[in-house]
């Protein structure tokens, strides 16, 4: 151990520390996409939990889900799961139209069997515009996260 290192026994927070939170899945945030995601719900969210006093807030994994969809499922320790891309940011970044993403999905419960199809195609719309030279802003930021996760990303 260095001299500036402190030693392992030493908790991350005081004794006196007090904190409380919430364990929320973001897919059970509400959307009008038919699961929750990264998007305005997930910011609210946080202006909520932190405007009621409370610190942490436990998302359970945030992965590509496997079998039954569960998070604790996921096919990959580095990629986050699609469906928790907002469809509602890639209309606001200009690669998918609000016409793109209606839906009609129950507000209530998550039904996987719709849902991803529905954002498959549209993560595929987005694409394609971005193929096509919509957001070009973009590509720069794109081709240094390729360069830098080659190591996982095409498996």
């Amino acid at each position: 151990m260095s001299s500036n290192s402190l030693p392992a026994t030493v908790p991350p927070f005081s004794r006196e520390y007090r904190g409380s939170g919430l364990l929320l899945h973001v897919t059970s945030l509400p959307s009008p996409y038919g699961i929750g995601d990264l998007g305005s719900s997930a910011f609210s969210w946080v202006d909520r939990l932190h405007y009621a006093g409370q610190r942490w807030w436990q998302a359970l994994p945030l992965g590509p889900t496997g079998y039954g969809n569960s998070p604790y499922q996921s096919m990959s320790s580095f990629a986050g799961n699609a469906m928790l891309i907002s469809p509602g940011g890639l209309v606001l970044d200009g690669l998918l139209k609000a016409t793109d993403c209606q839906g009609d999905f129950p507000p209530d419960v998550v039904g996987y069997d719709a849902v991803i199809p529905f954002k498959n195609r549209l993560l595929e719309i987005a694409l394609t515009n971005f193929k096509a030279g919509e957001r070009k802003d973009l590509e720069p930021a794109y081709d240094e996260f390729c360069v830098r996760q080659k190591g996982w990303l095409e498996d």
